[in-house]
């Protein structure tokens, strides 16, 4: 099943269930798709859904580091509930012990050894870990190496 039809499935459920939090993660998401596809006037492929759902994530991540100085639990807890969602979207996340090895094995092929090379490196590791890992993830981890 693609994310397309997961996503209406799931919209279908919200909607039978009254999930209201489920139905507006579901609509956002399928808002997104339609809006990329009108714009660039060709079906959305799997990449660019994972990719527009990661942006989503990233989002809600920002957002929740917000929430949580201004001790709004409620806006905590549905956030979180968002991103529980947004993520059972994305191929398994990658574990910082995995997101590291991929991190340390691009460093010695590219021979880095300074943070002058981290633009090169993020450009190596990206595309490999996408929608499995996020910039920041990526960059504490390469940090970790390049001190």
């Amino acid at each position: 099943m693609t994310i397309k039809e997961r996503l209406q499935s799931e919209l279908k459920t919200a909607m039978k269930e009254h999930d209201a939090v489920l139905k507006n993660v579901v609509t956002l998401v399928r808002a997104a798709i339609l809006q990329y596809e009108k714009d660039n006037l060709k079906e959305c492929d799997e990449e660019h859904i994972i990719e527009l759902i990661s942006k989503q994530v990233k989002q809600r991540k920002d957002a929740l580091a917000d929430f949580e100085k201004a001790g709004r639990d409620d806006l905590i807890a549905q956030t979180n509930r968002e991103l529980e969602i947004l993520l059972s979207y994305l191929p398994r996340q990658l574990s910082p012990e995995e997101l590291e090895e991929i991190v340390k094995e691009a460093i010695d092929r590219l021979g880095i050894d300074s943070k002058k090379g981290m633009g090169a490196l993020m450009k190596d590791v990206m595309p490999r870990v996408k929608g499995m890992s996020d910039g920041k993830a990526i960059n504490a981890a390469a940090a970790k190496f390049l001190n």
